[in-house]
């Protein structure tokens, strides 16, 4: 997630929810972001291995604000996902090896 612009005293609580139909989305959220309130960069790795009947993916979030300036939060908010590939699970003799 990546935050472009936003107005003090105010934040932003971004989950993403999974389902296997596109129609229940659940009780709970797949993955949780930092309650955030500024500008800047939040990474987090959504490992979909664990839920394998997952098929559609959906962000929701809400918007928090507090204090006497503006009556309503602005956030410029951008979410992009990006594949991770897999790291290997056994380390292979020859590589331990070749490090000695």
């Amino acid at each position: 997630m990546i935050i472009t612009d936003q107005i003090e005293q105010e934040s932003i609580d971004v989950s993403i929810w999974g389902s296997a139909d596109g129609e229940n989305w659940g009780a709970h959220p797949i993955l949780k972001l930092p309650q955030s309130f500024y500008r800047g960069d939040t990474r987090a790795v959504l490992e979909l291995v664990l839920v394998p009947e997952i098929k559609f993916i959906r962000a929701r979030w809400e918007l928090n604000r507090w204090g006497r300036v503006a009556p309503l939060p602005m956030f410029r908010v951008g979410l992009r996902l990006q594949e991770v590939p897999p790291m290997p699970q056994q380390v292979s003799p020859a590589s331990v090896s070749a490090r000695s």
